[in-house]
């Protein structure tokens, strides 16, 4: 059965959700809503069958699925509508910047009954797959913890800046965007964990998000996440999570480059695919499928979003 999906936000991540549903046998976008008319416009060229609708409770109204890309703050209220109507929700990271909101989320997601998840887009991918099941099987040896690191030379980068609120201190940030990610990560190999110190750097600017952040988390047997994340410098880009292990360690790069070292320089353990990013979420479509049966999945739920958000949200207020 292919799923009928509405898509609320029609910003890059709704417009390559938009792709890569029409890919997937699976899923057909449905109905689609964005207040940008222009964001509207260049969703209905990606998919013409598609139907633009008047509002986001018109274009949620019937669908087997809602996806929910726009920004996190208005992400509950839609939430909590789709699921009060027994439609499933996939809701883009963050899960939200309140706190108590995104609790009361969480509550209500459950109350309802609805299948939801939340897109850490390597849930379901090789990369964490592959080391969560070598530390599983010991092949890393005694875990050492994880190494986080994250520069840009500008943020938002340039495919993102058409998303405006990225740059601002509310609801945007790379910590919120780029680091999430790499905390669930964390948490699925090392379990929950908790923020030690945090140190983020603010431009004089209120309004702006930050431009550093140094941390220090630990799980519950004391072993630590290091995190070091930086804006600035005529750079590129740089993203990766570092799995540390008393006989192998793994490297995660741009989120899908998976090496492996013994002590030695790192080897990429598999060809990289041509086009990362498809890869990738048809993995997490193919699970969503599974998720929406009620069947056991990869992808990250609500509550593991919510454990993520506060630790930004607690890592972005400073801590130590």
């Amino acid at each position: 059965m292919t799923i009928d999906t509405a898509i609320i936000g029609l910003g890059i991540m709704g417009r390559r959700m938009i792709e890569n549903m029409a890919r997937h046998p699976g899923y057909r976008p449905a109905t689609l809503w964005d207040p940008d008319p222009e964001a509207c416009r260049a969703a209905q060229a990606l998919a013409p069958e598609a139907r633009i609708a008047t509002s986001a409770e018109e274009a949620m109204a019937g669908a087997d699925l809602v996806y929910l890309a726009c920004p996190p703050v208005p992400r509950k209220a839609y939430a909590l509508a789709a699921a009060a109507a027994g439609t499933p929700v996939f809701l883009e990271k963050p899960l939200g910047v309140d706190v108590a909101e995104s609790e009361a989320l969480v509550a209500g997601l459950k109350a309802a009954g609805v299948p939801a998840a939340v897109n850490f887009t390597q849930a379901a991918g090789a990369a964490l797959t592959g080391v969560s099941a070598s530390a599983r099987a010991g092949e890393l040896g005694d875990l050492q913890g994880v190494d986080i690191v994250v520069t840009y030379a500008n943020w938002p980068r340039a495919w993102q800046v058409a998303a405006d609120w990225l740059r601002f201190r509310d609801e945007g940030g790379m910590t919120r965007e780029v680091i999430s990610h790499f905390l669930f990560f964390s948490e699925r190999i090392l379990g929950p964990l908790s923020v030690v110190w945090a140190r983020p750097s603010f431009p004089a600017d209120p309004a702006l998000c930050e431009t550093h952040m140094l941390a220090r988390l630990e799980n519950a047997d004391g072993l630590s996440v290091t995190i070091m994340a930086s804006v600035g410098g005529a750079q590129p880009d740089r993203q990766e999570v570092t799995v540390k292990g008393s006989a192998t360690s793994r490297r995660i790069t741009d989120f899908y480059v998976d090496a492996v070292s013994e002590g030695g320089p790192f080897e990429e353990r598999t060809e990289r695919p041509a086009d990362p990013r498809a890869v990738s979420l048809r993995a997490q479509l193919d699970d969503l499928l599974l998720c929406l049966k009620v069947q056991p999945n990869r992808l990250a739920t609500p509550d593991e979003a919510l454990r993520v958000q506060k630790l930004v949200e607690t890592m972005l207020a400073g801590k130590g």
